[in-house]
């Protein structure tokens, strides 16, 4: 079963259920997860890396997944939802004030922020429409928010997504953690060691299955977005991406890093669309040097 929130932020109507996840009293860090799953599936690992090197982390679930407030079905398909001209329920722009509603909550007025996969398209956006509330910038496995529908088909791998549309398990608690588990398998580092007990310690905090529903899928990734360009950016940024990764290609790290001033580009050998055990000191160097290029000091003890 689910471990409660340490609480709900609220953005109008919507309930953002987030949690502390250590280090009060260190510096703000926002972990922004991708479409479907929430926030149980960061590695503890990587948060304890995240915690060594003096940030108090936080992180929360997107709205329409986890605990957070889950909208009415609007039938569309992850890939569909890319190209419509409406979006299916919100928009990009509701979605960075999610973010922002959690940091009003925990009473920052500014954070690091490091998202993965689609949290970490959210996550430039969150900081090219809230500058002030963002300190640096970190994402991992994501598209650039600039990216139009003509290269977002250019860096997509579309023989995966068609692969983790046709995973089919029966619709009980045993279903839900093999088909959490299969789609985590999936998109495993093929380049480190698979560590299944790690991966359902996370997988099996969730009620239900995460990744089961398409239409919630469709409506976060459906999230239009026409509030500004990465160019506008000005703050310390890296992108993180693995060579290996089974969905994106590494061309859009390469078209991510491009489009943001100064932007540094990490790409791993070996990493697919995950953060094995194998990386997780590396990413969390990553992440505290941008931390240190926004305002240094020394590290901690």
């Amino acid at each position: 079963m689910s471990s409660p929130p340490t609480g709900f932020a609220h953005n109008g109507d919507v309930k953002i259920a987030y949690e502390e996840l250590g280090g009060a009293g260190g510096e703000p860090l926002l972990l922004v997860q991708g479409a479907s799953v929430t926030r149980f599936w960061w590695p503890q690992g990587l948060v304890h890396e995240l915690i060594a090197r003096g940030f108090h982390v936080v992180s929360y679930d997107n709205r329409d997944a986890g605990q957070s407030t889950h909208f009415p079905t609007t039938e569309a398909s992850p890939v569909t939802a890319l190209f419509r001209r409406t979006p299916p329920a919100y928009t990009g722009e509701d979605v960075t004030a999610d973010a922002c509603a959690v940091m009003d909550a925990m009473g920052w007025n500014a954070a690091h922020l490091f998202g993965h996969s689609n949290g970490g398209l959210n996550a430039q956006r969150i900081a090219i429409l809230h500058p002030h509330r963002v300190l640096s910038l970190a994402t991992s496995a994501a598209v650039s928010s600039d990216a139009g529908r003509m290269k977002l088909l250019r860096f997509i791998r579309f023989g995966m997504v068609a692969r983790m549309a046709r995973l089919d398990f029966p619709e009980t608690r045993e279903g839900d953690i093999a088909m959490s588990l299969a789609v985590a398998r999936a998109l495993a580092s093929p380049g480190f060691p698979f560590d299944e007990a790690e991966a359902l310690s996370r997988i099996e905090k969730d009620d239900t299955c995460p990744v089961r529903n398409n239409s919630t899928m469709g409506r976060q990734l459906g999230a239009h977005w026409s509030s500004g360009s990465l160019k506008l950016l000005r703050l310390p940024t890296v992108v993180l991406h693995g060579d290996s990764d089974q969905l994106l290609r590494t061309s859009a790290a390469r078209d991510l890093a491009r489009s943001i001033p100064d932007a540094k580009l990490v790409i791993t050998p070996g990493v697919g669309h995950d953060i094995p055990q194998g990386i997780w000191e590396r990413y969390a160097d990553q992440i505290r040097a941008v931390a240190d290029a926004a305002h240094p000091h020394p590290p901690p003890r």
